[in-house]
C-alpha cells in the first residue's frame, strides 16, 4: 500500500470513528438529558424506559403516552416518550437504535412492518436490551410480550356491529390507516371475516388515509364521488371515522349512510353524539401505556411475564356516552 493510500485510509477510519462517537453522543443526551417524561420523587429512578410511537402528536399515543407516564411516576422510572413526528419508519427504526446506543433499561415500541421491524427488535434484545410492543406486534420478533388490542377481533366485532346496525344490508367502503400495518390489516380481515356470511353485505371500495384526518377526508371523498351507492363506511385507524364523517356532512348524507369508526377521540364522540358516526370500537390505549411500563419493570427484576397481553375492546354507541376521562382521547392544543 503506498504512502498516499495509508493516508487516505486513516483518514477514512478517522472520520468513521468520529461519526460513530458523534451518534452515540447524541443518543446519549437525547435519551439521558432530553425530554424526562418522568420522575416520581428526588431519589435515583429505578430504571430509564423508551416509548416509541409511530406518531408523537398522534391523539391516541398521546393517551398511551399518559398511561405510560403515570406508572412511570407510580415506580419511580424516568420514561421518554419520542419518536417520528408524523408517521416515518425510518425515523421510527432510526429512534430505536439511538435509544439501543444510548443504553436505555427498556424500550417500548410499535411492531408496524414486521419485516424492517423484526430483524432490528432482534438486534436490540441480542444486545441486552428488552423490548416490549405496545398496540401493534411483531410476533415472530425476540420481542418479550405484546400489550394491545386483538386487531382481528376489533375488526370481527366491528363487523358483526355493523351487520346489526343495518339489518344485513350495506354497500361498504372502507378506508384504513396504511395497508403495510399489520394491525390495520388485521382489521379490515376480521372484519371481512364477520361479514363474509352476509349475503346483503357488500365491500365496494378501500382507500387508504396515512392516518391524517385530510387523507381519510380525500378518501371518503373519492369512494363517494366514483361510488355513489355507497351507504356505509367502515374507518380502521384513530382519524379516519373523523375524515369520513366530515364528508358525509358535506354531503348532507348523514341520515343516508352507517359509519363505524375507531377509538374515542372527541371530535368522534362529537360525530357519535350529532348521529353522523353511528359506533366506533374503543380501545383502551391509557391501559396499554401503564400496563406495559408496569411489565417492563416485572421482567427486568425476573418476574414471570406473559406472552400477550390484550386490553379490552368493544363497540360503542351513543347511548354509552360520556366515557370516563381516562377512555377519551383528547386533542393536543398544539
Amino acid at each position: 500500500m503506498s504512502a498516499l493510500s495509508k493516508s487516505l485510509y486513516g483518514i477514512g477510519v478517522l472520520l468513521f470513528l468520529i461519526t460513530f462517537s458523534l451518534t452515540c453522543y447524541y443518543a446519549y443526551q437525547i435519551f439521558h438529558f432530553g425530554n424526562t417524561a418522568a420522575k416520581a420523587t428526588n431519589e435515583a429512578p429505578r430504571y430509564h424506559f423508551v416509548l416509541v410511537p409511530q406518531e408523537l402528536d398522534n391523539d391516541y399515543w398521546r393517551l398511551v403516552e399518559n398511561g405510560a407516564k403515570a406508572a412511570a411516576k407510580h415506580f419511580n422510572v424516568v420514561l421518554e416518550y419520542t419518536g417520528p413526528k408524523q408517521a416515518n419508519t425510518e425515523e421510527h427504526l432510526k429512534t430505536l437504535e439511538m435509544a439501543t446506543a444510548s443504553r436505555v433499561d427498556g424500550i417500548l415500541t410499535q411492531g408496524l412492518q414486521e419485516d424492517q421491524f423484526t430483524p432490528l427488535i432482534n438486534q436490540i434484545v441480542e444486545k441486552g436490551i428488552p423490548v416490549i410492543t405496545v398496540d401493534t406486534d411483531a410476533a415472530t420478533s425476540k420481542r418479550f410480550a405484546y400489550v394491545g388490542t386483538d386487531n382481528y377481533y376489533s375488526g370481527f366485532i366491528a363487523g358483526q356491529a355493523l351487520i346489526q346496525d343495518t339489518g344485513g344490508k350495506a354497500n361498504v367502503a372502507i378506508v384504513t390507516g396504511h395497508f403495510y400495518a399489520s394491525h390495520q390489516q388485521l382489521r379490515v380481515q376480521g372484519f371481512k371475516d364477520a361479514i363474509q356470511q352476509e349475503k346483503g353485505i357488500h365491500i365496494i371500495a378501500i382507500e387508504e388515509s396515512n392516518i391524517t384526518r385530510v387523507r381519510a377526508a380525500e378518501a371518503a371523498n373519492k369512494i363517494l364521488k366514483e361510488h355513489p351507492e355507497v351507504t356505509a363506511f367502515y374507518g380502521t385507524s384513530a382519524l379516519d371515522g373523523i375524515g369520513i364523517a366530515q364528508v358525509v356532512e358535506h354531503y348532507q348524507k348523514q341520515d343516508q349512510i352507517y359509519i363505524i369508526g375507531f377509538d374515542t377521540i372527541e371530535d368522534t364522540l362529537h360525530y357519535m353524539k350529532k348521529g353522523t358516526i353511528d359506533a366506533t370500537v374503543m380501545q383502551e390505549p391509557y391501559q396499554m401505556g401503564y400496563r406495559s411500563v408496569q411489565m417492563m419493570i416485572d421482567l427486568i427484576e425476573g418476574r414471570n411475564v406473559p406472552d400477550t397481553v390484550h386490553t379490552e375492546t368493544r363497540v360503542i354507541r351513543s347511548q354509552d356516552l360520556p366515557l370516563d376521562s381516562k377512555r377519551i382521547i383528547r386533542m393536543d392544543p398544539s
